[in-house]
């Protein structure tokens, strides 16, 4: 008997899984989603990643939508879909607990294998955020100041600053920048 996947309904910027032992199920995995109202809200990417796997399916109102419909809606709706499913779906295959990044200038952040990010109490040095990564196209271009910004915003995190650069094989390459003061 196969087991019958959670099932995510797309609610415009954000996959909700609605039943409670679905919900878990997913969570409890490396801490896809996060919690709001009791109902356990992915990100696309999350829930495009998970579906690749076949830990979830997608609906949106009656339809079902299979990976490449799941992907062509995600990504009218963000241009850098296609990088960000990239880097997030290496991170996570590597291992690592991924989060969103947005409250720091750039895609994700990331930690160790093995961390609980939301476990209770004062936090130990390897909880925190490792990395934060930003994923970006080959052909993209930045100026000094912006990555001078965002390796800053890491810093103050304690954190390094990731970009994950994604060449048109799919394939994907972190470069760490740091700054350096005399």
């Amino acid at each position: 008997m196969t087991e019958i996947e959670p099932v995510g309904e797309y609610a415009g910027s954000r996959v909700v899984v609605r039943d409670e032992d679905e919900a878990e199920k997913v969570y409890s995995e490396k801490y896809y989603g996060k919690y709001s109202d009791d109902l356990l809200e992915l990100s696309p990417v999350e829930a495009h990643h998970l579906q690749k796997r076949g830990d979830l399916e997608i609906v949106s109102g009656s339809d079902t939508l299979d990976e490449e419909e799941a992907f062509s809606t995600f990504s009218q709706r963000d241009e850098d879909f296609y990088h960000k499913l990239q880097a997030y779906s290496d991170l996570r295959e590597r291992g690592f607990i991924v989060k969103t990044g947005f409250k720091f200038g750039a895609h994700f952040r990331c930690y160790p294998r093995g961390v609980n990010p939301y476990e209770d109490g004062p936090k130990k040095q390897k909880q925190h955020t490792k990395w934060v990564v930003h994923a970006v196209s080959e052909e993209s271009r930045m100026s000094f100041s912006e990555m001078s910004r965002a390796v800053r915003l890491a810093q103050n995190i304690r954190a390094t600053m990731l970009w994950a650069v994604v060449d048109t094989e799919s394939g994907v390459t972190y470069y760490e920048v740091e700054r350096k003061t005399p």
